[in-house]
């Protein structure tokens, strides 16, 4: 019988990839629902490739114009949150791939849970976020969580039939983005397209962005706590320009295993919707005679400061990292748009987690509310030093 999966994000990157894993293995896997946003010509392609039974998109203006260009079909679509909503609790799906960045998604995959659903993986916000809420609902509902980011899933794979226990430290490895040779001085001068142009990954413009801060590393850091319970202190990032090792774990006798592959999504993808199964895939091989040297180095927090604030956040809890990743949101947005520079980035976090005080995230409620005035007044930070 084949598994049945719902696409939060179908039309973004990692959601492209996804049905391109899922047209690798037509036997096995189905999309049976898709959430976007406003693409109208990608969503209708995807739909005729794909025929799920139910299509989410941002609004009713949307629908219409899906619905104009689709023609004669069995597809139903929704729209809005409550559209994303249906998509993710869709009956016939055994698996949800929470695809969406940033914290928009984070209702709809609480609400996947809830359904019991297994979630694959991408959206690092919902741990950022929400992460003791969230792994409090996967506990109780007892579903599987398969990470999507490859550095995620390499530390899965490394501690598959291994004892929790027995993990000294978590090693992350950073690419180091296309500013990691650049002199701080240059710093001031770069721009959006400087930022986006990562000499590595193909990925989406804002973890591309996050990628260039490192911003990714530290939210990649609190990820790693909730999904593998280990503490702060024991998970590090490393710079591995070659980005061919994903990332390693040490064991408590000085033993390590690294993960390594070529940096293709697709790997991670398949690893995740397969349920952490090796199936065939030509996403090319490594080729150990021609790597050269693994080099590996420590970050620079100086000239990326919000490595550092991200790290500190996790370790204060509560509703630092909710107020960490909203003001990122938005000053990540506010340099694409050309409002700031992308020194103004790290600045701009900064100043949002000193003026908002720290407080406990009981509910959802809670983290939604707190998401909200961090948002609101990384605006007002934003237009402060626009001007």
């Amino acid at each position: 019988m084949k598994k049945g999966i719902s696409i939060l994000g179908s039309t973004g990157s990692i959601g492209r990839q996804t049905l391109e894993v899922v047209s690798i293995f037509p036997s096995a896997l189905t999309v049976v629902a898709m959430a976007a946003k406003d693409e109208v010509d990608l969503i209708v392609e995807q739909i005729k490739k794909f025929s799920p039974k139910l299509v989410s998109v941002e609004s009713e203006a949307v629908k219409q114009k899906v619905e104009a260009k689709l023609g004669p079909s069995k597809v139903e679509i929704a729209t809005g949150s409550e559209g994303l909503l249906r998509v993710a609790t869709e009956p016939s799906a055994k698996l949800v791939v929470a695809a969406i960045p940033g914290s928009l998604s984070l209702l709809a995959v609480l609400e996947a849970v809830k359904a019991k659903k297994d979630i694959a993986l991408a959206t690092k916000e919902v741990l950022v976020t929400a992460g003791d809420l969230f792994m409090q609902e996967v506990k109780a509902s007892g579903v599987k969580i398969f990470p999507i980011d490859s550095e995620h899933s390499a530390i899965s794979q490394c501690l598959r039939g291994e004892d929790h226990k027995t993990i000294q430290k978590l090693i992350i490895t950073a690419s180091g983005g296309p500013f990691l040779k650049t002199p701080k001085e240059k710093f001031a001068t770069l721009t959006a397209k400087d930022a986006l142009a990562h000499p590595t990954w193909k990925m989406g413009p804002k973890i591309t962005v996050d990628s260039a801060t490192l911003m990714n590393k530290g939210l990649e850091i609190i990820e790693a706590h909730h999904l593998f319970g280990v503490a702060y202190d024991h998970i590090d990032v490393v710079v591995h320009p070659g980005s061919t090792v994903h990332s390693l774990v040490e064991f408590a006798d000085g033993a390590m295993l690294a993960q390594m592959g070529t940096p293709d999504m697709r790997l991670p993808l398949q690893y995740a919707i397969n349920g952490q199964h090796h199936w065939p895939l030509d996403c090319g091989r490594l080729d150990l005679t021609a790597l050269g040297p693994l080099r590996f180095e420590k970050p620079d927090t100086e000239r990326f400061p919000c490595l550092a604030l991200a790290r500190a956040a996790g370790r204060v809890g509560g509703s630092a990292p909710v107020v960490l990743n909203a003001a990122n949101e938005i000053a990540v947005a506010a340099l694409l748009a050309g409002h700031i520079r992308f020194t103004d980035i790290g600045a701009v976090v900064a100043e949002d987690l000193a003026r908002e005080p720290d407080h406990l995230v009981p509910d959802l409620v809670a983290v939604l509310e707190t998401d909200r005035r961090a948002r609101a007044l990384a605006e007002t930070i934003v237009h402060e030093r626009s001007r």
